[in-house]
């Protein structure tokens, strides 16, 4: 009898427990607010902020920390004047050249081939085709070229400025125009 008594107690709390659940939502919360956040609609007016929001424009004439424009717009005449314009501002040394020599390798090298010679892995697995080498009799390629194609990309090369920064442009610019010495000897 005791046992039967036990049992019946032990069933129902277990009914008075499961029945007040509410498996959408906790039972009891303690921070309410950290559950259910208060969204206010961007840039307007609610009892928090009566007078509304306004988005804070930059000052005229500021760039974004890190960011250096880029004059050249990406157009054929924009490719045009960086070719005949544009020039490297690093010193070409054997630090620049070994760092573009890297930088070529895990950017460039899988369509355009260690060499330069346009024959990638890409290329010869036949995922690409019509990829350019560096020394083709139509491509007077300067480092100015180079760099504009490296952050606009070109044809069906895309852009790599968001990959690459632009000293690191510059060395794998480096790094290219020593590939195309290479290839025409």
């Amino acid at each position: 009898m005791k046992s039967l008594s036990n049992i019946a107690i032990v069933i129902m709390v277990a009914v008075v427990m499961t029945s007040c659940f509410d498996k959408s939502q906790p039972n009891y919360q303690f921070f309410p607010n950290m559950y259910e956040s208060v969204g206010y609609e961007t840039y307007s007016q609610s009892s928090a902020f009566p007078e509304g929001i306004e988005a804070m424009q930059p000052v005229d004439g500021t760039i974004s920390r890190g960011w250096m424009p880029y004059d050249y717009e990406d157009s054929e005449e924009g490719y045009q004047a960086a070719k005949a314009n544009l020039k490297n501002p690093l010193e070409a040394n054997e630090e620049n050249l070994a760092e573009g020599k890297e930088l070529y390798g895990l950017y460039c090298a899988i369509c355009h081939g260690a060499k330069g010679n346009g024959q990638g892995w890409l290329v010869q697995n036949e995922k690409f085709l019509g990829v350019p080498s560096y020394d083709d009799a139509g491509r007077a390629i300067t480092e100015g070229s180079i760099y504009h194609v490296v952050y606009y990309g070109r044809n069906a090369m895309g852009s790599h400025a968001a990959q690459i920064n632009e000293k690191e442009r510059w060395q794998i610019t480096q790094y290219v125009l020593k590939l195309k010495a290479d290839l025409e000897k």
